[in-house]
């Protein structure tokens, strides 16, 4: 079952850019504009405890601001060392200028 859980609005995003979002008893998310199109991932790096809304978008790869390593954001798979371990990834959806993340339960 999931949960759908308001993360921002629109407007809060602008393109190209990543927000830390803190929701109640879960680990942060980061959520991302690329293009115009929302994504969402969870905000720690799978390497270390590096917050990945501080780190850099480039291309579809957000990149981890310690050591480097980067994502998808797409798909949260980990496309440069020393990153292995994927960020999961939830879906963003877009109602009016809302910006919700579906969240299991």
């Amino acid at each position: 079952i999931m949960t759908k859980i308001e993360v921002c609005k629109v407007g809060d995003l602008e393109e190209n850019a990543v927000k830390q979002v803190e929701i109640d008893d879960r680990p942060p998310l980061a959520v991302y504009n690329l293009g115009g199109k929302f994504y969402c991932t969870d905000d720690i790096c799978t390497h270390g405890m590096a917050s990945m809304s501080d780190g850099d978008i480039e291309g579809e790869d957000i990149v981890c601001p310690w050591h480097e390593g980067t994502f998808n954001i797409k798909t949260g798979e980990a496309t440069g060392a020393p990153c292995t371990i994927p960020l999961k990834t939830y879906k963003a959806v877009i109602e009016g200028d809302t910006v919700f993340v579906e969240l299991p339960d």
